[in-house]
């Protein structure tokens, strides 16, 4: 059993980006802009949009962060998009989810310039995602790719099992997975809380992504001998044998599945930081107009 170590694979692209950056600084070309609009005092959204920032800082990037009350009306909050769309020293833009209720959050993506949705939901994006155009991946499951593509994993040909269908990771990995190019190529079956004989068909995965939300649903008895395990949850849950009373934990239960597997990702420390250092690279093909020129 090997561990996919997102830190450090994340680290390794950090460092990448800085050395382009510094390149487009020595040959007179814009340093990268990354925007985000923050609402309200959710402590998840806090926590990764400050990752955000940090990010941002270590490569060399300029981040700013908008940030605005619960109770911001969606007309407002459209109005702010449509501000940051047309200053032409950001390139890139994401609106922090969730939103609060009262905020039709398709609304608002299908708001924001395709150009600068570094996030990859815009539905034009999407589209593209699906026709297999240049384009801006989603985060997470671009993250994903690249941990496959920086570890070798074989793909092609393979049966893969997603559990979870959400639009930010279940349906966008599942059909990067299926499409004709490397990483991809599988055969892909999408499972969620409707499925019949769960456990059967994760049996039959090759390569196992658990994005389902639920913290240790995947056991050992689900996942067959030397299977890829991308594990896509993070929870924080009760434990009695740590300073802060929590613990971080993921979709699979670590200790019992990575004995099957041939690879694996913790959390945390497995596709978390994958999924900010895969906005920074949506950033920079913004920056530099490599998907809309």
């Amino acid at each position: 059993m090997k561990i996919i170590d997102g830190k450090a694979t994340a680290a390794e692209i950090k460092s990448e980006i800085a050395k382009e950056v510094a390149e487009m600084i020595d040959i007179g070309k814009d340093v990268p802009h990354l925007a985000a609009i923050l609402i309200g005092n959710d402590p998840a959204s806090q926590t990764y949009v400050s990752g955000k920032e940090k990010s941002c800082k270590e490569v060399g990037f300029i981040s700013s962060l908008y940030k605005f009350p619960a109770d911001i009306s969606e007309k407002e909050l459209i109005k702010v998009v449509d501000f940051i769309n047309k200053d032409d020293e950001i390139n890139g833009l994401i609106v922090q989810l969730p939103l609060p209720d009262h905020i039709n959050v398709n609304k608002i993506i299908e708001s924001i310039d395709p150009s600068k949705d570094v996030d990859g939901f815009h539905p034009l994006n999407v589209g593209k995602m699906v026709l297999n155009l240049p384009t801006y991946l989603p985060a997470t499951p671009y993250g994903i790719l690249q941990l496959f593509e920086r570890y070798n994993i074989e793909t092609v040909g393979k049966n893969c099992v997603v559990l979870g269908r959400s639009n930010i990771v279940g349906t966008p990995i599942s059909i990067l997975m299926s499409r004709k190019a490397y990483p991809g190529n599988c055969t892909v079956t999408v499972c969620h809380s409707k499925t019949k004989n769960l456990e059967k068909i994760c049996r039959s995965a090759d390569i196992l992504i658990a994005a389902i939300g639920t913290p240790g649903f995947v056991t050992a008895d689900m996942v067959k001998k030397d299977a890829v395990v991308i594990d896509v949850g993070i929870h924080r849950v009760k434990s009695t044998v740590t300073k802060s009373g929590y613990k971080l934990v993921g979709d699979v239960k670590f200790d019992e599945v990575s004995k099957k597997c041939s690879y694996i990702t913790p959390v945390p420390g497995g596709v978390g930081p994958m999924t900010i250092v895969s906005l920074l690279r949506n950033t920079l093909k913004a920056a530099k107009k490599e998907v809309y020129k």
